[in-house]
Order: structure tokens, then sequence, then C-alpha cells
């Protein structure tokens, strides 16, 4: 059983770094990039680093990877034939649709969708959640005791226990490997380098070496 995530149309690109930290916290296996490559890891506090980061160029082969994988794709949405994240409607690994803060999922994010749960809101001061706190809590609904039952994170008093950072960098798995060799030649002759290229930054403060991760060098 596993989970994904699939980040496509959303607005504020800082929001991503909060995905991958929610992410992380959850047990996603990967986070699906679709689009453009201009995302930024900044506000993961250092968890991107334990989260694998696969790109495609549009939505289709996102979906066709997926379904090749066994895994059914759920639209976090409230659509008509929607069913409540507390009655955990899912039958096997699944990855979670999110849409834009603002318009919700378009017609096109739907149509590769199996199916749509939604989180019922009891209060009357909002139409609906941030994307990242929406993430949590259907990431949280998934992977719990309740459903997937995920083992739960040993603790150390008030604090999970954090994994050692990886060696190396969990980088992006692009959906054409040509595109692994380019970038890394990009950067080589712009003489910089990045925590998904580079073997070692630890040096480096994490909200100086997060902030630049994604953002710029991954351009189309």
């Amino acid at each position: 059983m596993e989970c994904y995530v699939v980040v496509h149309n959303v607005a504020k690109r800082h929001n991503i770094g909060t995905l991958a930290r929610s992410a992380t916290a959850f047990g996603v296996s990967e986070m699906i990039l679709v689009g453009k490559k201009d995302f930024n890891s900044f506000g993961s506090h250092g968890s991107a680093h334990h989260v694998r980061f696969r790109h495609f160029h549009s939505l289709l082969e996102a979906r066709d990877y997926l379904k090749g994988i066994g895994c059914d794709i759920c639209g976090v949405e409230i659509t008509e034939g929607a069913v409540a994240v507390h009655k955990h409607p899912f039958q096997r690994s699944t990855a979670f649709l999110l849409g834009n803060e603002g318009t919700g999922l378009s017609p096109k994010e739907m149509e590769i969708c199996d199916f749509f749960t939604y989180i019922p809101q009891v209060g009357c001061g909002t139409a609906s959640l941030n994307v990242t706190v929406a993430a949590s809590i259907v990431l949280h609904h998934f992977s719990g005791k309740l459903w997937a039952g995920f083992p739960e994170r040993e603790r150390d008093g008030q604090k999970f226990i954090v994994a050692d950072r990886p060696a190396r960098r969990q980088g992006l798995i692009c959906s054409n490997p040509e595109e692994v060799t380019q970038a890394r030649q990009q950067k080589k002759l712009n003489g910089s380098t990045d925590w998904l290229d580079s073997e070692d930054q630890a040096t480096a403060p994490d909200e100086q070496r997060i902030a630049g991760s994604l953002l710029g060098i991954f351009d189309d």
C-alpha cells in the first residue's frame, strides 16, 4: 500500500515545501510534479530530503504512470458523488490530486481522477481550506491506523524521531532520463550546485539551501 501526492496547479509555489513536509510526515512515497519544473521546496524544513520527486510534463503522462503501478487517483474536491474523507473511500494505493487554492480542480484534472473525496467542515467562516492543510488531513486519514495502517513513528519527548538525512539526496526523477543529464550539464555550465544534484552541502543553512532547491533549476 503506497501513497502519492500530485502537484499540478498550485498557485503559491512556497506551498510545495509545506506539502513535502506533510508528505514526509504521513509516509508519501513520491510527490508527482506536473507541468513546469519551477517548484520551490522552501518551507519543507529539511523534510524534502526524505521524499522522492518525479516530474511529468502533462497530466496524462502522470496518469499513465500512476495507473501503470496500480494506483488509484483521488481528487480532493467537493463534487457530486464525492465521499467524505472520514469514510475512507480507498481501495488500494492512492495518489491524491489537490486543486488550485482559489479555483479548485480544473475539468482536465478531474478527468484523470478515479473518484473524489472531500473534507467536511462544521464552521461558517471559510469556504475552503488551504491546500497544504487539506493535504495533511487527507493524508492522515489514508495513512493512519483507521485505514492503511502505516506504523507510527517513534517519539522522543514531545517530538517524533527524524531519520538521518540520506547521504545522497532523493532528487528529481524525470519522465525523460535525458532531462536529468541536460539539467546537470546546465548546472555545471552555470557554475552552481543544488541539493538535488550535489553530494554534500551540509554546511549550508537549511533555509538557504532549500530555498533555491527546485526553483529555476529545472526550467522548461
